[in-house]
């Protein structure tokens, strides 16, 4: 597991990668750099056809320059660290704070990236990466960065600590709508990662992320309330809505289909046409022994001459 401490807490779960996942993720980037150069040069060539040797030899220091050393550069300052060939396995380079890498990181990596593996073939990279306990080669070293790995088998994710039983639906009148989703990640992965912290920056960052949160909510966060179980608190009354709004959602559903379903049957009580009874014209004024207008009323030939009307809930004036 890796000892990476963030100051930003967006890495705490993630593992510095290996050497077999960076090389394929160089490997990568390797064909898709040299594709890109090779037809740069193939129309620098024919551009610069009437050019003497002098400057033909000028114009292919700064290609190479420009597409194997500047693009990697721009490419990994742009992205924040995830090159091709690192968003295809899955990798990010990072500070060692864990926060993400600035162009003069990506500027020293990549200097020193065509010395150990431009130059030598990888050889200087493979072996600083094999020696190294976080897999870093030397361009990490002197930039200060490290290669962590994004994906996480989902198996492997921690559940989330409960609350302290006397912080139980404490919070449940705090305004959670103006929080982000990036802290609620970074909250949700230090309390996940909380034990295995050094004591002295797990209590810093649960003191910083605590006192964002509390920002974002407009409620300062009551004395007497260890960090630690404020966040855990406010986390599982965030829970705890979600799994309401869910219940609520469901239930609304399951009400909406049972009427919808009961649309069609008649009322008890109330006539069903058949075949035997007919509509009274519209119009027309009913009698004592009639149904209202529009009710069905017996044909004619029915048993004892006449039906008594059906039960309508309406009592006719006397």
């Amino acid at each position: 597991m890796s000892e990476l401490v963030t100051g930003d807490a967006v890495v705490l779960g993630l593992r510095p990668a290996k050497l077999p996942s960076r090389a394929l993720a160089l490997a990568i980037d390797l064909a898709v750099v040299g594709a890109a150069f090779v037809l740069v040069s193939i129309g620098l060539a024919v551009a610069t056809a009437t050019l003497d040797d002098a400057a033909l030899a000028a114009v292919s220091v700064a290609a190479f320059l420009l597409v194997l050393v500047g693009g990697p550069i721009a490419v990994e300052t742009l992205s924040h660290g995830r090159s091709l060939g690192k968003l295809a396995c899955g990798l990010r380079v990072v500070r060692d704070d864990g926060g993400p890498i600035r162009f003069r990181h990506a500027l020293v990596r990549g200097a020193m990236g065509v010395v150990e593996i431009l130059m030598t073939l990888g050889v200087v990279a493979c072996i600083a990466s094999l020696v190294s306990e976080r897999g870093r080669r030397l361009g990490d070293v002197f930039a200060g960065t490290l290669v962590v790995r994004e994906r996480v088998p989902a198996g492997r994710a921690a559940a989330v600590p409960p609350p302290p039983p006397w912080l139980v639906g404490r919070f449940a009148g705090l305004d959670l709508s103006a929080v982000p989703d990036s802290l609620w990640l970074a909250v949700r992965q230090y309390l996940t990662r909380m034990h295995q912290l050094d004591a002295q920056v797990g209590w810093s960052m649960a003191e910083r992320l605590a006192g964002e949160l509390a920002a974002r909510t407009g409620v300062p966060v009551p004395e007497g309330v260890p960090a630690g179980a404020y966040l855990a608190a406010v986390v599982n009354e965030r829970q705890a809505r979600d799994a309401r709004r869910v219940l609520v959602a469901a239930q609304d559903g399951a009400a909406r289909g049972g009427s919808e379903g009961q649309a069609g049957l008649p009322v008890s009580g109330a006539p069903v046409s058949g075949a035997g009874a007919v509509r009274a014209p519209v119009g027309a004024v009913p009698s004592a022994g009639t149904a209202e207008a529009g009710a069905p009323v017996p044909a004619p030939g029915a048993e004892g001459g006449r039906v008594p009307p059906a039960a309508t809930g309406f009592a006719p004036p006397a």
